[in-house]
Formats: structure tokens, sequence, C-alpha cells
């Protein structure tokens, strides 16, 4: 880990720590869109929200190297705020477009934290891009208009700007919407993970913008999931970690028979398994960044294979965690929880580790 890295992380850890303990994790995630306006002052002042954008749009125009570790921190801190949306999934989806015009407008002032984003993709059951929208642009007089209904739309409540995959005349393209347009309704959707607000979108002949080539929305949202997909590497393999360390540091002082548990046979079992999930979430997402800064050849692949394991480490461990806690880690008061219901939501939310090990093998020809 060079220098630089290491103190991004040390600057985002104490910033955790700060902004996103325990209390005010549950502070935020009691309210309707899981927004903090203090804190993502903070995150824009240090740079944090600009990190993926180009150094043109006042950003920093770092890569996957650097945007993992900050993802990691905030992984562990169970981070509440539409940061995954707005600074990782956002620039990548502006960059595949191709849309200056649009980023000089947009991405600027996601970097400085005055414009929140978000990205609305998926339909039906799926979290994943659909073959073929169902939600429909029609333009009349020069004005574009959408109908339809999206599903899973991270933070679409504290969205100024949505940009929604549509099927148009010549094929899937990317749309902006703006907040408060007309026949634009998103409905909360009731999730495990409260620290995640996840939407049903609707539209009914709502104004919007074409942002891109016509044509082009499947690929630039590809391009945006893939880029989202890195970063979600880190925020799982800093979950799996603390998820981990809390069981750990509770197994060293919770007393049994005269006893810490941790000495119990059992025990030291599932500490040690945990810790072997740990660290090699920790080391497939940064092996996984580090490919794409590099350019590998193999980079998709070993990012498919990444997302399989890490989405099924996070799950593991967190549920583990609670077992080692034993009766204390099912209360709502204990946050073993709360990593549990984030592992389960990350696992799910760019396609479940099933749908990534078949895309794997795809991409290996197999």
């Amino acid at each position: 880990m060079s220098s630089e890295i290491k103190a991004l992380r040390e600057a985002v850890a104490a910033l955790m720590q700060k902004r996103s303990g325990e209390e005010q994790v549950r502070e935020v995630m009691a309210t309707d869109t899981g927004f903090d306006e203090a804190m993502w002052a903070e995150l824009a002042e240090m740079g944090l929200l600009g990190l993926a954008v180009p150094e043109q749009f006042d950003g920093a125009g770092a890569g996957q190297v650097e945007m993992g570790a900050v993802c990691e921190e905030m992984g562990r801190a169970l981070l509440c705020g539409p940061f995954f949306s707005t600074a990782v999934l956002t620039p990548a989806l502006l960059a595949a477009t191709g849309d200056l015009d649009e980023q000089a407008e947009v991405l600027s002032a996601v970097a400085q934290g005055t414009s929140v984003t978000a990205l609305a993709f998926a339909e039906g059951t799926s979290a994943t891009l659909p073959e073929q929208p169902a939600t429909v642009a029609t333009e009349s007089a020069g004005h574009w208009h959408l109908s339809g209904e999206k599903n899973y739309v991270l933070d679409a409540g504290a969205a100024d700007v949505l940009y929604v995959l549509a099927t148009a005349p010549e094929g899937p393209s990317v749309f902006a919407v703006n907040r408060g347009a007309a026949g634009f309704e998103p409905v909360p959707l009731t999730g495990v993970d409260l620290t995640r607000k996840l939407y049903c979108v609707r539209f009914s002949d709502t104004p919007a913008r074409r942002v891109g080539q016509p044509g082009s929305g499947t690929a630039s949202f590809a391009a945006a999931l893939e880029a989202g997909g890195v970063a979600m590497l880190g925020e799982q393999a800093g979950g799996t970690y603390r998820a981990m360390q809390l069981a750990v540091d509770y197994a060293r002082t919770r007393f049994q028979f005269g006893r810490a548990i941790g000495s119990f046979q059992a025990v030291k079992h599932m500490c040690a398994d945990m810790l072997l999930e740990a660290e090699s979430a920790v080391s497939a997402a940064r092996h996984v960044a580090a490919a794409y800064d590099a350019g590998a050849a193999d980079r998709a692949a070993d990012l498919a294979l990444a997302q399989a394991y890490c989405g099924d480490a996070y799950v593991t461990v967190a549920a583990t965690s609670i077992q080692v806690h034993g009766g204390i880690g099912f209360t709502w008061e204990h946050p073993a929880h709360l990593y549990l219901r984030r592992a389960r939501t990350d696992a799910q939310l760019l396609g479940d580790p099933a749908w990534h090990r078949e895309r794997y093998l795809q991409l290996k020809g197999a």
C-alpha cells in the first residue's frame, strides 16, 4: 500500500469515526431520505465526492484503487447517504455517454456537494440491466417524455437529477429527469437494509432530456455498473472485515464458565473462518481495483468472480458474527444485525452471486 493510499484511508477513517458512528448511522437511517447534509458537505470539502470526477470538472480524476480505499472505510462504518449513486455511478455513466455538456453541468455540482444524483435502470424483480427496457421515451415537438416504472432505484428521494434507461426509437438511451418534474413519483420501498434507501420510481409522461448518443443507453449503463461493481467490492470488503472484528473483540471480552468464549474451540474455528473470508474479500477487492487501473485484459472476469465471492463472504461473515455474539447479537440495540442487513442488500444490488458466477463463466468462454 502506497503512502498516499494509506494517508487517504486514514483521513476517511477519521471522518467516518466523526460522522458515521453507530449513533449517527441509526439517526440518519431513520430519516426518509437517509441523507445528512452536514456530512455531505464534509465529504465534498475533503474532495471525496469528486474523487471519480475528471479534473476539468473540478474533480480529482482518481482511479479505482483510490475509490476502493475510500469505499472500504465507508463500508466499515456503514455510511448512510447517496455516495454510491452520486459519486461513483454518475461520473462513470456520464463519462460513458461522452456528453461533455451534461458532464460540465452536473459533475462540477456533484464534486462541490451541491447536487445529488441517482441512476434508474432495473425493472420488475431483477436488479440487473434489462435487455429491452419497458420504460419508454417519446418525442413530441422536440421534447422528450418518459412513461413507465423503474425498481430498486437507490436514493431517488434525495436526487436532484435521475438518469434513466429508456427505450427510444433509435434504441435504449439515457435520459435525465429533474427533481419535481411533472409525472415523476418516487415511492419508497421497504427493504431489509434501512441504511440504503430504495425506491420504485414511476413516470407518467414525465419531461426528460436525452443524454449522450441515441441508442447508446445500454452500453453507457453497463459501463457505469461495471465501475460501480469495482467500488462495491471495496465496500463489501470493509463491511466484512468490520463484522469479523466485532465478533473477535466480543469473543475476547465475553466470559462464560470463567473463560473468554474465544478460548472455546468452536468459537475459535468460527473466528478463524471469518478471518479467512474477510482477508480474502479484501484481497479480491484490491486486486480488481488495481486490475482496472492497469487495464488488465481479464479485469471484467476478475470483477465478476470477485462480486460473486465478496457477496457471499459478507453475508456469511455478518451472519456468523451474530452467532458469535449470541443472544445480544439478535437484538435491535446491537450493531451486528446492521451489517447483515447491508450484506444481504449489497449481495443483490448489482446482481446476485449466482448471476455473477454465470457471467464469469461466459466471460471465460465456458
